[in-house]
């Protein structure tokens, strides 16, 4: 009977250290295999630029190829609507902004999720003020001199955004509200059509979030005229924040990765640490840094700084 027991307590073993007889391999640690990362705007904005870079660092870390799908629309609700979708397995997460998250739920009279019941937090990846842009040949130098003209022509004054609820949108009404002017939005679908628009003088001035607009303040393609951050950023010493003529002005933007809502707190835990480890990684700092944005590493749910 001895030969009897010894195949029992064989079988007992492996089932508890998770071995099975097809090749006694334990069950593979995520992850074993690439990862697609949504990014739910039009390719060449900030969030699709922030998840390129991260995407391209975080592979290092995880060992794993990363993916971008990008799915614009209705200011990237319908990306968030398609990680909803998605198996809660860990292969699929988004790199999502303040839009659908936070400000979708206001605008949008039937969202089809729930972002706090059906999305979970991963970690917050970094903060982006916006900058204000005007055309090269702009009449305009300074914000001041735009809201004495916004003053005195009420409505007349045009800005783009990438559409409803984005970066833009959001930090020209704060300036309306701030400054008690009134300014005429035009959407566009995308903040490179959004700055197209500014190029060919469509409109009079545009905000962009800073990812996408450093690069045209920088080779004179548009003229900066103030940056949304509490103060001027090193990068652009010579251009002065917002708040130096309306005080009180700080704007910007979040970008954070979540995961569908019955992801395992194992996997969460696993992307959390990844992301984190990605972010104090010396070239993520640096190219974060000449940007001029900064990177943030949280816990899976936001409260605290990892």
């Amino acid at each position: 009977m001895k030969p009897l027991l010894n195949i029992k307590a064989t079988i007992a073993l492996l089932t508890l250290t998770g071995l099975t007889f097809s090749g006694f391999a334990a069950e593979p640690i995520y992850p074993s295999k690439p990862l697609k990362m949504i990014v739910p705007y039009e390719p060449g904005g900030g969030v699709d630029i922030m998840g390129r870079l991260l995407a391209r660092h975080l592979s290092t870390t995880l060992g794993q190829s990363i993916f971008i799908d990008n799915k614009p629309g209705g200011g990237g609700v319908v990306g968030t609507q398609a990680l909803v979708n998605a198996a809660p397995d860990g292969y699929t997460i988004i790199l999502a902004s303040t839009s659908p998250i936070v400000v979708a739920p206001f605008l949008v009279k039937k969202l089809s999720y729930n972002p706090q019941k059906d999305l979970l937090p991963v970690s917050l990846v970094a903060n982006n003020p916006a900058i204000l842009l005007v055309e090269p040949n702009s009449p305009f130098n300074n914000l001041a001199q735009i809201i004495a003209k916004a003053k005195a022509e009420p409505g007349q004054l045009t800005f783009s955004s990438s559409g409803i609820g984005g970066t833009g949108h959001l930090a020209a009404q704060l300036l309306k509200l701030l400054a008690d002017v009134d300014l005429r939005h035009i959407a566009y679908k995308g903040t490179g059509p959004a700055t197209m628009a500014l190029m060919s003088t469509q409109v009079d001035l545009s905000f962009t979030d800073l990812l996408a607009g450093m690069k045209f303040a920088k080779n004179g393609q548009l003229k900066a005229i103030a940056v949304t951050s509490a103060e001027r950023l090193p990068m652009l010493p010579q251009v002065p924040s917002m708040a130096e003529t309306v005080p009180g002005y700080v704007a910007g933007v979040w970008y954070g990765v979540f995961v569908p809502s019955k992801t395992s707190p194992e996997i969460i835990n696993a992307l959390n640490q990844a992301i984190v480890k990605t972010l104090k990684g010396a070239e993520m700092l640096n190219t974060l840094g000449q940007d001029g944005v900064t990177p943030i590493g949280t816990s899976p749910f936001g409260i605290e700084e990892t």
